[in-house]
């Protein structure tokens, strides 16, 4: 397999029409990384819009099949390096880290390492300081997600999901020939007034379903019964 990023860059050239006048033109660049060092995307530095892991097979139009790493995260500043106590989360450094499948190299971390976090159990920095080949080689994708949370009275009673989240999407990317879910066994077409009909749409006849619950109207009553502040003094 093969770690390759895609991303646009600006590139002058000359207008067709205008021979003699330039312009700065996007133009799609893809890159293959070769080594462990250029696969770790530290965390404050510029990552590729599309970072994909390929095989050499590819669909029927000839483009590799590939899935796509889209990461979100939100995590702040790393912990200075120059900290002895870095090497025990040396991990955190790195975006996206992109090594050779190796057997003894199976986390990033180790519960051990809180014991003695100045010469961890396990250390990540070692991972890609042996700069392997990563061409054509079984690989492992490590990424890093997250997001600060600082505690505010909006948290009360519930805290706010909305607006927080880090994570990381694994997408198909030239893996299939076309859209995969067309060829769904259990899609349905849904026609203009065809909403209502119970051949096409189970939920609109739910009522009608002798095993369907019968809800009650929902209601609410605000913060009703709930224990308040001044009963607590």
């Amino acid at each position: 397999m093969y770690s390759r990023p895609k991303d646009m860059e600006f590139v002058n050239v000359s207008l067709p029409w205008m021979p003699d006048h330039y312009a700065m033109v996007p133009q799609l660049v893809e890159n293959q990384l070769k080594t462990e060092k250029e696969a770790a995307l530290r965390y404050n530095t510029k990552s590729p819009r599309y970072l994909h892991i390929a095989s050499n097979k590819t669909n029927r139009w000839g483009h590799q099949r590939s899935y796509r790493l889209q990461v979100f995260s939100f995590t702040g500043d790393h912990l200075p390096e120059s900290q002895a106590e870095e090497k025990a989360m040396s991990w955190a450094r790195y975006k996206v880290a992109i090594t050779k499948h190796k057997d003894l190299e199976q986390t990033s971390s180790s519960l051990y390492s809180q014991n003695n976090i100045w010469t961890p159990a396990v250390d990540f920095s070692k991972y890609i300081d042996d700069n392997e080949n990563i061409e054509n080689e079984d690989l492992v994708a490590w990424v890093t997600t997250g997001f600060l949370h600082i505690p505010h009275a909006e948290d009360i009673p519930n805290t706010v999901t909305v607006g927080n989240g880090g994570g990381v999407l694994l997408r198909p990317h030239n893996y299939f020939d076309e859209d995969p879910s067309i060829h769904s066994a259990d899609g349905v077409y849904f026609g203009p007034g065809s909403e209502n009909s119970c051949d096409k749409n189970r939920m609109a006849c739910l009522a009608q379903d002798t095993c369907s619950p019968v809800l009650e109207p929902f209601t609410y009553h605000g913060f009703d019964g709930v224990m308040k502040f001044e009963d607590w003094l």
